[in-house]
């Protein structure tokens, strides 16, 4: 097995309304009515959409109410099918099998219920602002100040915009080109990052590239911008070429892994039970700690900090930066 753990849940769709164009919000409680597992902001859960296809949703609504969960989705003509296939023939009273809650985008607390930074500055992109909703709630509930930049094609195509800006006022900076306004990420380097703050972000891949552009440029501390990936990052060529060993420490086998097959794929050949998803480094669920060995990471999860630990790694996607790795499998 995997480090990772998940509760497995039948679950039965409850409400579904839309929040905005080609976006529908699902309410989800278990099919028993027992409650759900806790959760934290920033967390997923894994949705069978239908069998042999998983996807993955951050949940937007509230951690304290575990008799529901609520995950929002985007219909994206052009995705994978998943999206597609529950904005067609997912409705009120249909069961979906969920795993989760996984959390690689949490909120930074400490003590626990306390938010570590001074202050917070959160950035979405369309779709990208529902794992961002309720950690403006935790934030607000807590008393520390805050600031929400949501950019999007138009208004009726960004979820929540009307609620936020409502509830919020000032605090929310809603930025739709064909209004005019367009979001300068490097402008915020200059005013709200010239204060000790936290940074969250999530939405299209060129704003998480372009954001990190602008931290790297203007010398961010390290721990300061968090990103949540729905799209795989580019990678590089990887740094081995050739096949390498991966010894299971667990299940006391070793097999080799040529250039042209993951380490997800042969261990699953192998007969190893490992938990996974997305299969293209985004969801986090296939993650293994490292025995030993130096680990070319090609995920979209870890953070540079994480990745440079060598502690863990996303088997579907990262490869052997040396000729063996032992692994906890």
């Amino acid at each position: 097995m995997s480090g990772v753990t998940l509760t497995e849940i039948d679950a039965v769709v409850t409400s579904a309304r839309a929040v905005a164009t080609d976006v529908v919000l699902l309410e989800l409680r278990a099919a028993d009515g027992s409650l759900l597992p806790p959760w934290e902001p920033g967390a997923h859960l894994d949705v069978v959409v239908q069998p042999g296809v998983e996807r993955q949703y951050s949940l937007c609504g509230d951690p304290s109410d575990l008799t529901r969960y609520e995950v929002a989705v985007l219909r994206e003509p052009d995705g994978r099918g998943g999206s597609e296939h529950i904005h067609a023939h997912v409705a009120v009273g249909s069961a979906l099998r969920v795993r989760g809650p996984l959390n690689h985008f949490a909120l930074s607390v400490a003590p626990p219920g306390t938010p570590l930074a001074p202050s917070y500055v959160f950035v979405a992109g369309g779709i990208g602002i529902t794992p961002i909703l309720p950690m403006i709630a935790a934030v607000e509930a807590a008393g520390q100040p805050w600031e929400l930049h949501y950019a999007g094609r138009s208004l009726e195509r960004m979820p929540f915009v009307d609620e936020l800006v409502g509830r919020y006022g000032s605090r929310v900076s809603v930025y739709v080109p064909a209004s005019g306004r367009r979001l300068d990420l490097s402008s915020l380097s200059g005013g709200s990052i010239s204060r000790p703050v936290a940074v969250y972000c999530c939405g299209p891949a060129r704003m998480l590239t372009e954001l990190e552009e602008v931290a790297a440029a203007a010398g961010w501390p390290s721990g300061t911008l968090h990103l949540e990936r729905f799209e795989a990052r580019e990678v590089t060529e990887p740094v081995r070429h050739e096949s390498f060993e991966v010894e299971l420490a667990l299940s006391g086998l070793t097999v080799e892994v040529p250039p042209d097959r993951s380490i997800l794929d042969v261990v699953e050949e192998a007969g190893v039970l490992v938990l996974s998803s997305c299969r293209e480094g985004t969801c986090g669920t296939c993650e293994t700690p490292v025995v030993s060995g130096e680990v070319d990471h090609r995920d979209s999860v870890l953070t540079p900090d994480e990745q440079e630990a060598n502690e863990v790694m996303m088997i579907c996607v990262s490869r052997a930066a040396c000729p063996r790795l032992v692994l906890e499998l």
